[in-house]
């Protein structure tokens, strides 16, 4: 993190309050995608992003609610009401300290390119979809209200063409003023000087405010309210460690430097358990924000500590104002982000890359639509390592040909492991091989206990043909786990490979 000098304090001050500005429209927008007041949402925007700029691994990277964990949010708080979100906020922070204390964040690694493209996908066909119900009139009784038709389905839909139209053409013009913010002020001034008759911000409840309270949630403390609130904080917890790592993966490689995963995995859980007993629907790392701060030119925690500080400034002194932001100009921003969420060049490539990968995008982004995020990337990890075993299984093969000793060859190529075993099995028959034969192990690599088990076995396959048996150029790891074939293993410390195999027992 560079040192704070008047160069640098300017930089990190104007581009924590360009956040700032453009935190507020998608703050209340993500709220109100999650059935929650809009000052929960502002309030969560706060809370998550000081504390996770002044304590996270990541300077620059901006922190707030977002819309993959508002759509999870959604069913929560229609089927158990916005107190038991709170308790699993609360309990999707402790699950990320925990996350952070055990070290986990390697594992994000493990998450491979096809999996994040069906991720992102899903997540913008979820988001898009969610804000087709501000096209129904107010819900009564429980029930979801009749479509809007009319005047005022083209008054909306007008606004909302506008907004869009503002935010992809302003960039050309000025950068001096997030295009989302500029968009929403000047479709607010036109409804408002205009007279223009549509739903605002103002319709769903003030958001005048003070500091943010102290909530314990009002929720029974039984296994009952456990058995309600522990999937979704769960789902919650992945979903929000899986975005912000991948975020801060991003800004590794735009800035070439390297974050702090299990830090900022703290950093994430402690904000999240503040803005749970806050009463706040918490948040994770927002990448569009990110992109401002780090376009920006902004590398110190300043930078978000101040765009938190404004934030709540909005929030006590100009919230007559937001009020008067149309749901129309809210639902244009968030359809901006679906298109711009939505990774468009991966439909191209479909055809291009292999079918397996092809496949996994395909899945996890309908998983993601028809379930959650955490199931899909889940699945789409699962997939894709599966047939990287299948892949890397069907590789193993030997060439074989007789030596000066009149000795029987094989030269193994590829790696041995759990679903390789029965491949290498195959390649042996002990019952036609000649007296002596040489198994070779120099191009080969043995993976895991299941190779061990499978040299084992084909040496009592040749011991009891009555064969003589040589292994060459096994690594000491696996000499030290073999028990029926090490009296014909070949040492040579010189030539032998030193790698480790995968196996509990070699501590």
């Amino acid at each position: 993190m560079p040192d704070l000098n008047p160069a640098t304090l300017r930089i990190n001050v104007l581009s924590g309050f360009t956040v700032s500005l453009a935190l507020v429209p998608e703050a209340i927008a993500f709220a109100l995608l999650a059935h929650v007041s809009p000052l929960t949402g502002l309030y969560a925007a706060f809370i998550v992003c000081l504390l996770t700029a002044a304590l996270g691994g990541r300077p620059g990277m901006i922190s707030a609610a977002t819309g993959a964990l508002a759509v999870v949010m959604v069913s929560l708080v229609s089927q158990h009401g916005v107190e038991y979100l709170f308790a699993t906020v609360v309990l999707m922070g402790i699950l990320q300290l925990l996350f952070a204390a055990f070290r986990l964040g390697k594992f994000i690694r493990m998450v491979p390119h096809p999996v994040m493209l069906g991720f992102v996908n899903g997540l913008a066909i979820v988001v898009f979809l969610a804000q087709l119900g501000h096209f129904r009139l107010p819900a009564a009784g429980g029930v979801a209200g009749d479509w809007i038709s009319g005047q005022a389905l083209w008054v909306m839909l007008g606004l909302i063409a506008l907004t869009m139209a503002i935010i992809y053409l302003l960039p050309r013009l000025t950068t001096l003023v997030p295009s989302s913010l500029a968009a929403n002020l000047l479709v607010s001034a036109l409804v408002a000087g205009m007279g223009i008759k549509t739903r605002t911000v103002g319709d769903m409840g003030s958001i005048a405010g003070g500091l943010p309270q102290f909530h314990i949630p009002q929720v029974p403390l039984d296994l009952h309210t456990l058995y309600i609130v522990l999937p979704y904080a769960l789902i919650l917890a992945t979903i929000g460690l899986l975005e912000t790592l991948l975020t801060l993966n991003l800004i590794d490689e735009i800035t070439d430097t390297r974050g702090k995963p299990n830090r900022e995995s703290m950093a994430q859980g402690i904000a999240n358990v503040v803005a749970g007993f806050f009463a706040t629907m918490g948040g994770c790392a927002m990448i569009g924000q990110s992109m401002i701060n780090i376009g920006n030119g902004a590398r110190h925690r300043l930078s978000g500590i101040v765009a938190a500080l404004f934030l709540l400034g909005f929030i006590l002194f100009l919230s007559r104002w937001i009020e008067m932001i149309p749901m129309a100009a809210l639902v244009g921003v968030m359809f901006v982000v679906c298109q711009k969420t939505f990774a468009w060049g991966s439909l191209q490539t479909l055809t291009r890359i292999p079918r397996q990968d092809a496949i996994v995008v395909i899945g996890v982004t309908v998983i993601t639509v028809l379930t959650d995020l955490a199931v899909a990337v889940l699945a789409g990890v699962v997939f894709a390592a599966l047939v990287f075993a299948w892949q890397h299984a069907r590789q193993m093969r030997a060439s074989t040909h007789i030596d000066a000793a009149g000795r029987k060859v094989y030269v193994l190529q590829g790696s041995l492991f759990f679903a390789s075993t029965a491949n290498f099995a195959a390649l042996f028959n002990p019952g036609t091989d000649p007296g002596q034969v040489v198994i070779d192990f120099r191009n080969a690599r043995v993976m895991d206990h299941s190779a061990i088990e499978a040299i084992d076995a084909l040496a009592t396959r040749y011991q009891q043909a009555g064969k003589s048996l040589q292994l060459r150029h096994l690594s000491p790891d696996c000499l030290e786990l073999l028990v029926r074939a090490k009296p014909m293993v070949e040492v040579n410390e010189y030539e032998d490979p030193h790698y480790r195999i995968a196996d509990d027992r070699l501590g």
